[in-house]
């Protein structure tokens, strides 16, 4: 395989760990951009004049729903990419094509059905999810608004895999810059100056998704891509759906699960401790995607380069590659453990001032992150299952955590010896060290017996 240009990672070619830093360096930088994106609502949200905790808890409130939205993408973006790039690896550039049509027509599909479905039922919704009178009213606000863009998300995050799968990095990166430093500027603008508050928030996040959808379609149309979108492709295959959404399930139930949690744990801490307790939950979350995305970040930038090589069957190279992210994560899982350990107050504060929620909140985050070395090891296997196409592995250890472990934790651990709404806070590190080691080790025993065959004699 040759390079187009010099934004183009040969996967084919050289050390795999150069390639896996080569395509993940542009990806961290984007997921941290992406952090930017979502975290500085909520930084603006938080000082809002009078009413900032109350508006912060009420768009927290909002994220389930978001995050729900987000597994949509996972699964069909998430999903065909690794499929796309082992195509690449086999050299059969129409059914990779083929491929992304097909995963580009069931995300527009997914996008307007959910869109239709938020704008009914978002009352009941953001109830069930832990609303209050007190919150319920800016929590709407916010969503009525995030809901028009759903379409624009869709694209923009659900495609963007596709053009990292094709050795495109940088211009995946520019495609969430894009819309980071829109919505940087764009959200005091419409909070503060135009006075709309979380409306404001809102209306820059679509605005700012709809730009970063805009070059994403633009790029894929384009003459520098290798995979283009075409019309033709747009026809859906059942065998082709059946192979995306088989691949992409694991990502969706992460996603989905996740939004389980929020809705469990904002309904339990609302019974516990009421709405401070949410609010302090909603930083929490806020904080966990600032350590979170840099790894994130890089375990992405690895799985199309692992599904290349692996569709090459250049197995040594996808044990390099297994090896380079298990020590990756590890060192970096561990510096975030103990920069939070020594920095806590630093990162509430980010979001919010009140003496009340940083003290209760630090306490909070000392027992949330305890242990979060352990998270590394669900990084590392999960997408070493998605890279090659292990999909009933990665949605089982993607249930196991958070459905069969954080939530039954989150319900019950309150209950136990008077924890309280410190039990909440607790599910989080037993999921991850049970979970992550559980799913760690089972990448391990299953996984490498496989790649132990001998590589292709045209590969290195």
């Amino acid at each position: 395989m040759s390079r187009r240009g010099s934004h183009q990672t040969d996967f084919s070619g050289g050390s795999v760990c150069r390639n896996i830093l080569e395509v993940a360096l542009p990806m961290i930088l984007a997921q941290i951009l992406n952090l930017l994106y979502n975290i500085v609502d909520r930084i603006y949200i938080g000082r809002i004049p009078d009413t900032g905790t109350t508006a912060l808890t009420g768009v927290g409130l909002c994220f389930p729903l978001i995050t729900l939205i987000s597994a949509f993408t996972q699964l069909f973006g998430n999903g065909g990419a690794p499929l796309c790039a082992m195509e690449r690896g086999r050299g059969d550039k129409k059914e990779a094509e083929q491929i992304m049509g097909n995963a580009f027509a069931l995300l527009l599909t997914a996008g307007v059905v959910l869109m239709g479905i938020g704008y009914v039922f978002h009352r009941p919704i953001l109830y069930l999810f832990g609303a209050s009178d007190q919150t319920f009213p800016y929590a709407a606000a916010y969503i009525r608004i995030y809901l028009a863009g759903t379409l624009f998300v869709m694209i923009s995050v659900g495609l963007n895999p596709y053009i990292n799968c094709q050795g495109f990095g940088s211009t995946g990166m520019l495609t969430v810059l894009i819309g980071a430093v829109l919505n940087i500027l764009l959200d005091p603008l419409f909070i503060f100056v135009f006075k709309m508050g979380v409306r404001g928030a809102a209306a820059a996040t679509i605005l700012s998704q709809f730009c970063s959808a805009l070059w994403v379609l633009r790029f894929l149309t384009g003459k520098r891509a290798e995979l283009h979108l075409k019309k033709e492709c747009i026809r859906l295959k059942a065998s082709r759906v059946k192979a995306i959404t088989s691949l992409g399930v694991s990502g969706f139930f992460m996603a989905f699960t996740n939004s389980l949690v929020q809705i469990v744990c904002n309904m339990t801490l609302e019974s516990w401790g009421g709405d401070l307790y949410v609010g302090i939950m909603t930083v929490l979350n806020s904080v966990r995607e600032i350590f979170t995305m840099p790894v994130t970040g890089f375990t992405n930038g690895a799985s199309p380069v692992m599904s290349f090589n692996y569709g090459e069957k250049a197995f040594k190279k996808v044990k390099k590659a297994i090896v380079f992210c298990t020590v990756v994560c590890v060192s970096y899982t561990l510096i975030a453990w103990l920069i939070l350990k020594v920095r806590p107050e630093f990162f509430i504060k980010l979001f919010n001032n009140d003496p009340d929620l940083v003290e209760k909140g630090v306490h909070s985050l000392h027992i949330y992150f305890y242990g979060f070395c352990f998270m590394a090891f669900q990084f590392t296997g999960q997408s070493t299952f998605v890279a090659l196409g292990k999909a009933k592995r990665a949605t089982f250890f993607s249930l196991l955590r958070k459905a069969f472990i954080v939530v039954p934790l989150t319900i019950l651990l309150p209950r136990f010896r008077g924890l309280g709404v410190d039990g909440v806070f607790w599910a989080e590190p037993i999921s991850n060290l049970v979970g992550g080691t559980a799913c760690f080790i089972t990448m391990l025993v299953t996984v490498l017996p496989e790649l132990k065959q001998p590589d292709q004699e045209n590969n290195k």
